[in-house]
């Protein structure tokens, strides 16, 4: 059996939930490995939420296995949530206890609880420890759950969108506790996030749903390495060269821009055949990735 030390700490393989005639998730499969910050990404709706669901045991899949340290998530809960630390979209704490409560609460279910490194993070935060859940802003109660997930010294720690809502100050804030956790630990960390310039200096492993569907799972550094925006004056006819996996086309009166993924000398002599030496080639940002292969392959023009 795998515990995550010498493999992998996650396994999703072929997942498959359906509610009714609708399904959320449509055989996806990817592994995180030891060490590793795995971030899931896809536009709203497309699965990444029940993907997490799925993997805290909280949902049992329609198809396929989930698992964690070499468990099956929905049989095996119980034995592997003692190592693993949880930031939900959506906060569970009830709203009139206070950060102190909610961590002595924790503290007798966890055998590595560490008060002192919990209000360390709430003190470095500029959380009041003994404020109502309820009276604490968005960053605030954000940064609380950070602080609870980390603080029972987990193994493996899953973060379902942990700065959704918050301002430039309070994501920096909650990455650079993340990054300080990652360097002093090594911890493993799946995040499922919509702020993609915020994680593009976190990530080692990119993957993306669209649809249900996995279309990405790609070390960062390798994916980025891949993809090209390639812009030329627009042929007379207004198509693009055929190159393989086009993902979308952009044009202007003079001019035709494409994102290529795979971008390899072959496709440059192909765009080169049309364009000569006018021919611009320019890497992309994880954002301007995600956007393109979530509106698909289509080569359409837009």
């Amino acid at each position: 059996m795998n515990t995550g030390k010498n493999g992998p700490v996650a396994e999703v393989e072929d997942l498959t939930v359906k509610f009714g005639s609708t399904t959320a998730v449509d055989e996806a499969s990817f592994v995180v490995q030891q060490g590793e910050v795995y971030a899931l990404l896809g536009r709203n709706g497309s699965g990444k939420s029940t993907t997490v669901r799925c993997l805290l045991g909280q949902l049992k899949p329609s198809g396929g296995h989930v698992g964690i340290f070499g468990r099956d998530s929905w049989a095996g809960r119980r034995a592997v949530m003692e190592k693993v630390g949880v930031a939900p979209e959506v906060s569970d704490i009830p709203p009139e206890m206070t950060a102190l409560q909610v961590s002595r609460f924790a503290a007798p279910l966890y055998a590595r609880w560490d008060h002192q490194a919990f209000m360390d993070r709430l003190d470095r935060f500029g959380v009041d420890p003994g404020r109502r859940f309820s009276r604490l802003s968005k960053g605030q109660r954000k940064q609380v759950g950070l602080a609870l997930a980390l603080s029972s010294a987990p193994e493996f720690v899953i973060l379902d969108d942990p700065t959704l809502g918050l301002d430039a100050v309070a994501r920096k804030a909650l990455f650079d506790e993340l990054i300080g956790e990652l360097a002093e630990r090594r911890t493993t960390v799946l995040l499922t996030t919509h702020d993609l310039a915020g994680i593009e200096g976190v990530a080692t492993r990119v993957g993306v749903i669209r649809e249900g569907r996995m279309v990405v799972d790609e070390d960062l550094e390798i994916l980025k390495g891949g993809f090209r925006r390639v812009r030329f004056p627009r042929p007379e006819d207004g198509k693009a060269p055929k190159v393989p996996g086009i993902l979308c086309s952009k044009t202007s009166r003079d001019t035709l821009e494409v994102v290529v993924p795979d971008f390899d000398d072959a496709a440059e002599m192909a765009f080169r055949e049309v364009a000569g030496d006018r021919l611009e080639i320019s890497s992309l940002s994880l954002e301007e990735i995600f956007i393109a292969v979530s509106n698909g392959a289509d080569g359409g023009s837009s």
